[in-house]
């Protein structure tokens, strides 16, 4: 284990609570944050309409939008749906999820999770279930994919096919999501992703696996035949990863808590090459415990997807999807994407 002077958690000051981004009438979900051309900061996001459940709604009806803040902290402005469904014809065409916003050079490039499905649509009043047909068949449908654009404005040039297909027998027979990029100054891509084997009626333990690719727009290759964080040792979701001097770092969500202490907070990992993972000293990222800049604390419902915004080669503001209520989904009023920001 390394040990490092102050740890990420270490770092968290108190989060704006009138900052961040939320939507009347929307669940919100999944912020992703970046700086402009316009020198503004431009944050993509999920959301799905509160006629359905938050959980599943998202897998049949979620849509990627962009919002936008004169300051990292917010609080952001809705500016337009940048991925609406397409079509059920489209492997993204019905539900659009996970952003990821990054640039390379010139070019702006989104990674994202996608879903489609050739039943209804699910209408105001109507109940979705897990067990609904349209659930099964948009999980068993999620893929990741890529779009590009020379402006953060766009146009949106989304791939039709997804770069990171599931594999028959592998690790990722089921499911691929949550994409965690790092593109390198080549334009190579070093990509951590979730993903699930099939296991019939049961849903198989969530992994994360790692791919590459020479060019972010693929092919995209598998680089272990093994997940990277063994599934005996380690429940992860929600993985983010940038570049160092030493190599990679890397935060996740701790599912059952038994790594960080907590369930549901965050692991802070480092690696050489992407692949060997070891925690740090201290491996606590985050904690679902938020203290406000009002002298108030609370312990959130949920604190997921996190993500790091970068100014200057360090990182300055944690993102997070959050939620309020006691816990769990079903219990859940609102969400939002929250921000802290971090000390130098």
């Amino acid at each position: 284990m390394i040990a490092l002077t102050r740890s990420l958690y270490e770092k968290l000051l108190p989060a704006p609570k009138n900052g961040g981004f939320r939507m009347e009438g929307y669940w919100v979900w999944c912020g992703s944050v970046i700086k402009g051309e316009d020198g503004r900061f431009h944050m993509f996001a999920s959301r799905w309409p509160k006629h359905l459940p938050f959980h599943p709604g998202w897998l049949v009806a979620s849509e990627i939008v962009r919002a936008v803040s004169d300051t990292p902290e917010g609080p952001y402005e809705f500016q337009e749906v940048v991925f609406p469904a397409r079509g059920a014809e489209y492997w993204d065409g019905r539900s659009s999820h996970n952003p990821h916003i990054t640039k390379h050079g010139d070019t702006y490039v989104l990674y994202y999770m996608g879903s489609t499905s050739p039943l209804p649509d699910v209408a105001p009043g109507e109940s979705l279930g897990l067990s609904d047909p349209r659930t099964i068949v948009a999980r068993a449908n999620k893929r990741i994919g890529v779009a590009t654009a020379k402006s953060v404005f766009g146009p949106w040039e989304r791939k039709d096919a997804p770069v990171m297909p599931t594999r028959p027998g592998k690790f990722d027979s089921f499911l691929t999501s949550n994409p965690a990029p790092c593109i390198h100054e080549d334009g190579s891509v070093l990509l951590i992703y979730k993903a699930r084997r099939y296991e019939g009626n049961v849903h198989g333990k969530m992994t994360i696996g790692a791919a590459r690719a020479d060019h972010y727009l693929g092919p995209y290759r598998v680089v272990s035949e093994e997940p990277v964080f063994p599934p005996s040792e380690f429940h992860l979701e929600d993985p983010f990863i940038w570049k160092t001097e030493q190599g990679y770092e890397l935060i996740a969500k701790d599912m059952d808590g038994n790594i960080c202490g907590e369930k549901h907070a965050g692991i802070h990992a480092y690696s050489a090459n992407g692949l060997d993972w070891k925690l740090f000293d201290h491996p606590k990222a985050y904690s679902r415990v938020v203290r406000w800049d009002d002298g108030s604390t609370t312990t959130m419902g949920s604190f997921e997807r996190p993500f790091l915004l970068f100014q200057d080669g360090r990182p300055t503001h944690l993102f997070a999807a959050t939620a309020d209520g006691p816990g769990g989904f079903q219990n859940a009023e609102n969400t939002w994407n929250m921000v802290i920001p971090i000390a130098p």
